[in-house]
Formats: C-alpha cells, structure tokens, sequence
C-alpha cells in the first residue's frame, strides 16, 4: 500500500488516497483505491504535513495488512469483465511442472534449439502439449486455443505448434536418452529387467501411407493403424518407444527394439518380459545369441497334447505363500522354429533344439475370472444363435468363437449364413475350461526360483495398464495429424506425458490411479475475484497428500496473484 498524490489540473487541487497496487494475470500494474483521504488543502487543515502522515499512516496499514494476512476489497457490482480475458484458470498443473523442470526437459530441449533458425520456443510449444496432454487431452489445435488456462506464458501460434514437430522428430533419440539418465539418477532405475508389450493405434482418416497400415487391430477396427512397441521397467515407467507399420506382426517388433535399447542405453544383457504374442522361436534364438534373458507366456490350449498332460498333472505341484500352485522342468532339447535367410529365396523355418525352462502355475482368482468372462461370451453366443440378424453391424468376435457352423465377412461383421443352423460349440467350452486359471511361461533363467519367475512376469501388467492410460487418460489417440515425423512427434508428447504421469503415482506411493490423479489436478482451479486476489474451487484427500510430497499449497481459498507466480517460478528450479 501506497499514498497516491493525483494532481487535477483544471482547478489547481491534490487529492491524497492509500491504494494498493499489483499486477494483473498479464502481468500489468494496477491498483485499487483502499481508503479516500480527501484534497490536499482540506487535509493541511487537520496536519500540519498531510502528507508525510499519511505515507506513514499507509506504511502502518500494509504493515498490519502483511501482519493478519488479510485483504480488504472493495467490490464494484456495476464492474463488467475484460473483454477477451480469461478468469478461471487450472492451478493444479503445479505439479506436473515440477515433474517436468525435476526431469530437466526444459534444459534440453533449450540446449537442442540453439543454433537452429527457426523464431518459435520449441521448449515452450513441448510444454503446453505435454500440459494440454496430461490435462485435457485433444488436438494441436485445442492445445492452442486453451492455452489460456495456464498461468504460463505460451506466446506462440498454432503453425509454430506444426512446424516444431519436425524438430521434436529429429531429436526424439535424445531427449529420450536424456529423461532414461534423468529416471536413473532420480528414480534408481535398472535396465538389465525390462517389460514389452506392443499395442495399436488408429487414425481419424481412410487413407494407407507406409507407416499406416492396414492390419491386426487391438479394437477391431477397419482404419489404418500404426504399431508402437513399449520398453518398461520394472518401476511401470516407460523407457523408450519404437513406431512399426501397422501390418508388422507383434513378433517382428521386439528384436529391432532391444537392439536400439542396449546401443542407445549401453546396456549389457537384460531379461524381457513379455506375452505369448512375443514368443516366437526367433525372438528367443536372438536373445539367446546375444546371450540374453527372457521370460516369455506360453499358450496352452494351443500347446502340444504332452504338454497340456503335463499341465493338467497334479503330480509336482507346490503351493506358494501366495495362494499359487508352481510346478516347473527343466527341458535340455525344447524345440522352436527359427528363421533362415535363403540367398535370392524367401527366408524359410528351421527347426532347431535349445535348453529351456517351462513353468506353469494356478491361480484359483484367476479361474473364477476366466469362468466369469467365458460365462458372458457364452451368453452372448446364445443371443446370436438366437437372432443372428440383430450382430450384423455390431459383432462380438468372442462370442462367436463358441458358435458352429457360422460365417461372417471379415471387413463388416456381418453374419454371412442367417438362415442355416447355428449351434453352441460345447465341447469347446469343455475344453476350454479345463485350463482355467493356468498360466505357462517359458524362460532362460534356470537358476532363479519357479515363484520369482512368475512374480517378475505379474508385472506385465503394468504395461497393458500404460498402454490403457495412454490411450483413455492421455488420449494418444486417433491421430490428427498425417505426416510420418508428426505422428513420431506426437507419440513423443504422450510418451512424456506417460512419464510424468508415472513417476506421480509412485512419489504418491500408488495410493491413487493415474486416471484419479489427473482428475483431481484438473479440478484445482481457480477465478481472479478482485485486484490479484484467486479464488480456488477444489480440495479433496489428494490434494493434502500432493501438499506433503510435492510442498504445494493446495487446498487454500485464496492466493495472490504474486504467489501464484511465484510458485510457479519455484517448480522451475
């Protein structure tokens, strides 16, 4: 607070009054007036030096005003708004900017825009995707069109946003080698344990390109897709990416994968973890070769008729502290089919024998689940057979795998045979049921126990949960944009944003989902009331922990503008 001395020309007088001055959310200087003292000649009428007195009478009440913390306002109900401003802000993105300065992308990515020719802030454009991303999940052009809800400044416009995805494309190599030595440091990572898993993603269009592609799609969609295959550690965070053409087999993605992790992240020998769609004989030869690990699941309905008899032996069974029945061996001439190159020919299968170890363990919880999910397929089976007309544009694919006799058309779903007898299969369901709750795995690790094994691969999870959260909490998908290093550059937004988003959930000790967190940030906002004053809307179980582990200050009614700012500035550090 202030004494302001406002000189009126016209009749020659001073008009003395205490306000209080700040700045508004673009950072201009403003002031409201707290208490009218009246002109200057009136007042010498009183004292003698008006205004030496009331610069100390206006010292002593913003002395009080620090002191009690409390603000007082004059509220003017005729005021209208600024037009083109924006009131109500998200506040609780607070603590993803921690993350994101704690990780030091702001530093590299300031570093790889130096001596490029380009005028836009690369570093600024990454950090309002990864916001945007993390916050209210959409296109570019969203990101750009609500960047006004950040208390950053983002002074740029949607084609600067376009022309940085090439830059971030050309330097996704590194800056994902940079946050893997970031989770190292900070999060102790290990690297000689990974997880991988390859999902799908569609785009909003019809058209194929060499990336896009028709092929196996995860939601039984028609569009061109694209695969990415995902490195994780053991942590649930990720550790890199690899983009594939939308045709490419699940199998065919893992060796370049591992092969771009152990040169990019000088890796020595690691183990993989991953599902039966990974387990191909050639993925296991070159993990052999380069004398890897691997812990690979095993079909077993689809297994030999000896190995389904040794699952189904209860004879070397062994109950577990957790509820599990393990029993393993130890093959020395297990057979797999392997590749083999052909001068001028097609590569051709090859049968060869290598010592593995097979594993196979029970889980009452996980019968009941399969018995539960059978039990629905079978219903729906049921319903089909009894009015197949009614699947013709929508079509349960499980369902049907518990129907004889049918025929659909592959493109549209549709029941090709209306008409003709359809009938459950139930010595399908027979069978089926008999290996409910077992699970086979097979792997290199002779010497690490049966039940570490299977604890290592219950992991897995965690990467089907990432890729869940990528594309319902972030929003990674349908792709908007069409040119090979966008859609590279998008991925490297949501592959930010999924690292974030991780290392939130285990600085809260996994207390809360992903999916909760994101929630409860987006919640934390706030309305600019009066001067620099904040009105904050939100406070829930989660914000008092965040304010525990991150130091922030959620949960108070109001802040000033100033604090706000500051705050900001502090999480940048």
């Amino acid at each position: 607070m202030h004494l302001r001395k406002a000189h009126d020309k016209r009749i020659n007088r001073t008009y003395l009054s205490i306000v209080h001055g700040y700045r508004d959310e673009k950072g201009k200087p403003k002031s409201k007036v707290i208490k009218s003292l009246g002109y200057l000649d009136e007042l010498q009428k009183k004292h003698p030096d008006p205004i030496t007195h009331f610069t100390e009478v206006a010292k002593l009440m913003d002395a009080e005003r620090k002191a009690s913390n409390k603000i007082s306002v004059t509220i003017d109900m005729n005021e209208q708004l600024t037009l083109g401003n924006t009131y109500c802000k998200n506040y609780g993105y607070l603590v993803y900017s921690k993350l994101y300065h704690e990780l030091e992308i702001d530093r590299f990515l300031d570093n790889a825009r130096r001596h490029k020719n380009f005028c836009f802030n690369s570093e600024a454009i990454m950090r309002l995707l990864v916001y945007s991303r993390l916050l209210h999940p959409g296109s570019k052009r969203e990101a750009v069109l609500n960047k006004e809800q950040f208390f950053d400044s983002f002074n740029f416009t949607l084609d600067d946003v376009y022309n940085s995805l090439d830059h971030f494309n050309g330097i996704s190599e590194g800056l994902q080698k940079h946050l893997h030595q970031k989770v190292v440091e900070q999060y102790n990572r290990k690297t000689d344990l990974v997880y991988y898993d390859v999902t799908n993603y569609y785009f909003a269009t019809d058209t194929a390109d060499e990336l896009r592609r028709r092929g196996a799609s995860k939601e039984n969609r028609k569009t061109p897709i694209v695969q990415m295959g995902l490195l994780m550690d053991t942590h649930g965070m990720p550790i890199s990416y690899k983009m594939f053409p939308g045709n490419t087999h699940d199998s065919q993605t893992l060796m370049p994968t591992l092969k771009e992790l152990k040169k990019r992240f000088g890796v020595k020998r690691l183990i993989t973890v991953a599902d039966k769609g990974l387990n191909s004989g050639d993925n296991i030869a070159f993990a052999t070769a380069l004398k890897d690990g691997y812990i690979y699941s095993k079909s077993i309905r689809g297994a030999s008729e000896e190995f389904k008899k040794w699952v189904l032996e209860q004879s070397g069974y062994y109950e577990t502290t957790e509820n599990l029945k393990i029993k393993s061996r130890v093959l020395p001439d297990a057979e797999i089919w392997v590749s083999v190159e052909r001068a001028g020919k097609n590569t051709k299968k090859k049968k060869i024998k290598i010592e593995q170890k097979q594993i196979v363990f029970y889980s009452e919880k996980y019968a009941k689940r399969a018995k539960h999910k059978r039990a629905e397929a079978i219903e729906k089976a049921t319903k089909m057979i009894a009015n197949p007309s009614k699947y013709q544009r929508s079509f349960d694919y499980g369902a049907a795998g518990y129907v004889k006799n049918i025929k659909v058309d592959k493109d549209t779903g549709e029941i090709l045979n209306i008409g003709e007898t359809l009938l459950l299969d139930t010595a399908k369901i027979e069978e089926e049921a008999k290996y409910d709750g077992y699970y086979a795995l097979v792997t290199s690790e002779f010497d690490d126990s049966d039940a570490h094994i299977v604890e290592i691969y219950r992991g897995l999870w965690l990467i089907e949960e990432n890729f869940k959260i990528s594309k319902s909490v972030l929003g990674t998908r349908p792709f908007y944009v069409r040119e090979l290093e966008h859609i590279n550059a998008h991925f490297l937004t949501c592959f930010i944003s999924l690292l974030i988003a991780r290392a939130i959930e285990i600085r809260l000790n996994r207390k809360h989902p992903i999916a909760k967190i994101a929630e409860t940030l987006r919640k934390i906002t706030c309305s600019r009331a009066e001067q620099n004053i904040w009105l904050f809307h939100y406070r829930d179980e989660l914000t008092d922990l965040m304010n525990s582990v991150f130091g922030t200050d959620f949960g108070q009614k109001y802040l000033t503008h100033e604090k706000i700012k500051n705050n900001f500035s502090l999480s940048k550090i």
